[in-house]
């Protein structure tokens, strides 16, 4: 079993109280990547799915933007394997570009990552290329979606959302 289907369970059953309701003006578009270790070779398209409500929950359904192909049929990023590792990071950013063309095409601002090297190389790979969007951890927009996400934990959010729902922020507010 995988964390992101524990995170579906979670959100249906009310344990995590996310809320989109923070980017129904903002209307920030967010895109994500499939781990080919978790749903290519292991999980498949149930943990995919999994994924995508959880998603949707903390963004917005009308704020989710799919890559194409998606699911068991994403492309790989480039990252896994110990590629990320490998000390060949041009070849590593060869073999992804056809992932960050891939995020490019679905014009969001935001790709959520699940895997730690999908982070990674997803990062590099905007960052190498210019690509100009933003790469954050799923576990990231689940807490900002439940107003709990601590100044420390905004690395990867850009100007947009980096201030938004500070927690000390909310309690003055209150």
């Amino acid at each position: 079993m995988s964390i992101i289907q524990l995170y579906a369970q979670w959100v249906r059953e009310g344990k995590l109280k996310v809320n989109s309701d923070w980017n129904k003006d903002l209307k920030v578009k967010f895109t994500v990547q499939d781990p080919c270790q978790l749903v290519r070779k292991s999980l498949g398209d149930p943990v995919a799915e999994d994924l995508r409500y959880v998603v949707k929950a903390v963004v917005g359904e009308e704020n989710f933007v799919d890559m194409t192909p998606n699911r068991s049929n994403n492309y790989c990023c480039g990252g896994g394997g110990g590629f990320l590792q490998s000390g060949l990071p041009e070849a590593r950013r060869e073999y992804g570009k056809l992932k960050f063309e891939q995020i490019m095409a679905t014009g969001a601002t935001y790709a959520i990552t699940p895997c730690h090297n999908c982070h990674a190389q997803i990062h590099d790979l905007s960052e190498h290329f210019e690509g100009h969007y933003h790469t954050v951890h799923l576990w990231t927009m689940i807490c900002l979606a439940m107003g709990i996400l601590g100044p420390n934990e905004r690395t990867y959010l850009g100007e947009d959302l980096a201030e938004l729902l500070m927690p000390e922020t909310r309690e003055a507010e209150e």
